[in-house]
């Protein structure tokens, strides 16, 4: 019973109108309550103040939303105007709150504080939705819900090209769906301390035989799980839905930890400060990958994928080694890496070099390779997020000078948040699967 309160959606109406409905009746009482007593002097004041409360509470907020976010940049993006109007809700009902301990009443305090806690919990499951994140809530206290597995490495590494899906047939018995888990890669040639991956197996992956497949690399953002594309970008479901279709056929996908924690961000790049992120991710990974999974070792039947920065990390290592990758889908790239302030960024990875931190940009990397032959680069963004979307339009510029297939998904209605990895997920997705040699398909997934 407890696992199914769980797994109630907390992003559909059934959830969102009580506790909103909840929040508002307590709030209306705590602030009309000084006029249902009649013996009570200056009622009205009493109920002005609380009035003034919220907003000034409200006022306070929108001015943290714009300090920290704007100004500040903390967080690297711009909050929506719901985002916004939701945190003020939430400044709203605290400063209620202060004002009514200070005028007195137990009983009302107590209603007060239950109203402020409801008020926030509003407020979150509001902003929740906005960003797309949390579906129930076993996901929020839940980061990697997939079985932890350890695979064996393989006879040999597989050579030739992706299975030609026109000759392969499907055995019997083969699983109808794909199946994620985690798995320990370890750093063996970088020694950066990683969390666990999580990998994708399509059904033809599952077989006893299974035939030689694409892989995808895929990335989070930060901060961010290896199991964030899987449980808040729906990717295996997308890819179930590809999988369906063709017999069973989809890349296989490993998400590396590219972090090593939530809150750190080593911005994929070799660092004595922030360890040794692109090597884990280009040498050990990549080595992983080949020795443990069936997957075609040519750059066109590689891809990889990521969020946020994680799609910065995808645009790295995609120009820089176009040698293991000839396909990316960078979803709200950045148009270098970056871990807070420019400054702070070129002293944390670059070692207070601020030419080679403008030359580890992406458009650097690819105006000094040069052409790029047969590789593909998809960029997507949200329609509400300038900033992002001015980046994505400047790095596929850069990239159709370099000699680069490109094409430019815009998510409708959606900013930088994960309404929008899934929108541009089930549109690039099939033509990104089709560079990388599995049968291409039209529409979205």
């Amino acid at each position: 019973m407890f696992h199914d309160l769980l797994r109630i959606p907390i992003t559909g109406p059934d959830v969102l109108v009580p506790v909103d409905v909840v929040a508002a009746v307590l709030t209306a009482w705590v602030v009309v309550a000084p006029l249902l007593n009649r013996k009570r002097p200056h009622r009205v004041r009493a109920v002005l103040f609380r009035v003034g409360a919220l907003v000034v509470g409200a006022g306070i907020g929108l001015v943290a939303v714009w300090w920290t976010g704007d100004v500040l940049d903390l967080f690297g993006v711009a909050f929506t105007p719901v985002t916004r109007m939701w945190i003020a809700f939430a400044f709203a009902g605290i400063a209620l709150l202060v004002v009514v301990l200070v005028q007195g009443g137990w009983t009302l305090r107590v209603v007060a504080l239950g109203a402020a806690a409801v008020v926030v919990l509003s407020a979150g499951l509001g902003v929740n939705v906005d960003f797309g994140f949390y579906k129930d809530v076993e996901q929020a206290i839940k980061t990697n819900p997939y079985p932890a597995r350890s695979l064996a490495v393989l006879p040999h590494e597989r050579t030739g090209g992706v299975v030609d899906a026109a000759q392969w047939r499907a055995p019997a018995g083969m699983p109808r769906t794909g199946e994620a888990f985690s798995v320990r890669i370890p750093g063996t040639v970088s020694h950066f301390r990683a969390r666990k991956a999580v990998v994708w197996l399509p059904p033809a992956a599952r077989t006893a035989h299974p035939p030689t497949l694409p892989v995808l690399v895929a990335l989070s953002g930060q901060p961010g799980e290896p199991s964030d594309l899987f449980q808040t970008g729906d990717l295996g479901h997308y890819l179930d839905r590809y999988a369906d279709a063709h017999h069973g056929l989809a890349p296989i996908v490993v998400a590396p930890d590219q972090l090593g924690a939530p809150a750190r961000n080593p911005m994929c790049v070799d660092s004595r400060r922030l360890g040794r992120s692109a090597t884990y991710v280009m040498t050990d990974t990549v080595h992983w990958i080949r020795q443990h999974l069936p997957v075609a070792t040519t750059p066109n039947a590689w891809g990889i994928v990521g969020f946020s920065e994680g799609a910065t990390c995808a645009m790295q290592f995609s120009t820089a080694h176009p040698d293991v990758f000839g396909s990316a889908l960078a979803i709200s790239s950045e148009p270098a890496p970056r871990t807070g302030s420019v400054q702070n960024s070129i002293t944390e990875g670059f070692g207070g070099s601020a030419a080679a931190y403008r030359a580890a940009a992406p458009s650097a990397i690819m105006a000094a390779h040069g052409k790029y032959q047969d590789h593909l680069t998809v960029f997507g963004v949200g329609q509400d997020d300038a900033p992002y979307r001015a980046t994505a339009e400047a790095l596929r510029a850069d990239a159709e000078r370099a000699g680069m297939q490109t094409s430019l998904i815009v998510s409708p209605g959606s900013a930088h948040d994960w309404n929008t990895v899934r929108y541009v997920l089930a549109h690039g997705l099939p033509p990104v699967i089709g560079h990388l040699g599995l049968p291409a398909t039209t529409g979205s997934l």
